[in-house]
């Protein structure tokens, strides 16, 4: 049962991710060899490699991990706050932090990673780019020979699908069908990589990261039956 977790041993997260390189043509002749192949099963007739490449973040062999959001309760007897942060600019140093995170005060047995879309997205994402950097993976991504109830994974659209693995929901959607206030968000997640290699504002890609990160800690609060999160209860750290 959801309200028997402890709400400050989840962490909640998400991630924004770009193509590794801010065009087709600046990869290697062997790297467009691969991707062509790679993006072969979804590219629609007449779509060449080259114009398909600016969705090429999707895939962490292609793409990499600008920010990583987090956030987290803290709650001493009535008084509830989350507070939220984010890891962002160079990866390998992101990823370190957040690393650093999950071995420190989130390492404890009990404590969970929380998103949404997580477990098909960006959970592997994050482990898949900590091994490309050469990154030892925290206990908290290592999944190997972990049995299915000791992954201290949690998804919000998962649990949401209660058993019906064909149902895919947006986060977007989910907040509108639970009456969560829409959080004014200025762009979205097809936007990011102009906004990142165009227009160069990565702090406009933070807000939006962290709003999604707000969002999911809403969205699991309604599925426990909580009270939603209050503007003054929210710390920016």
């Amino acid at each position: 049962m959801l309200d028997k977790i402890n709400l400050e041993h989840i962490l909640f997260l998400d991630i924004e991710t770009v193509p590794e390189k801010p065009s087709f043509d600046d990869l290697d002749d062997l790297k467009k060899e691969l991707w062509e192949q790679k993006s072969l099963y979804q590219r629609q007739d007449g779509i060449s490699a080259s114009e398909f490449y600016e969705r090429a973040g999707i895939w962490a062999e292609f793409g990499k991990i600008i920010c990583i959001s987090v956030g987290y309760f803290h709650i001493k007897g009535d008084v509830r706050t989350f507070r939220v942060t984010s890891f962002h600019g160079d990866e390998v140093k992101l990823l370190k932090e957040f690393k650093n995170l999950l071995a420190g005060h989130f390492s404890g047995t009990k404590h969970l990673l929380c998103g949404h879309n997580s477990k098909e997205f960006d959970f592997p994402y994050i482990a898949r780019r900590m091994i490309i950097n050469r990154i030892s993976l925290p206990y908290k991504l290592n999944l190997f020979g972990k049995k299915p109830w000791e992954i201290p994974h949690l998804d919000t659209m998962e649990l949401w699908k209660f058993g019906d693995f064909k149902h895919y929901t947006s986060l977007k959607l989910m907040t509108n069908v639970l009456g969560i206030p829409s959080p004014k968000e200025d762009i979205d997640g097809s936007m990011v990589r102009e906004v990142y290699y165009v227009a160069n504002d990565l702090d406009r890609i933070i807000t939006y990261c962290e709003l999604d990160v707000l969002t999911t800690a809403q969205v699991f609060l309604r599925l426990r039956n909580d009270a939603l999160l209050r503007e003054d209860e929210i710390i920016h750290i």
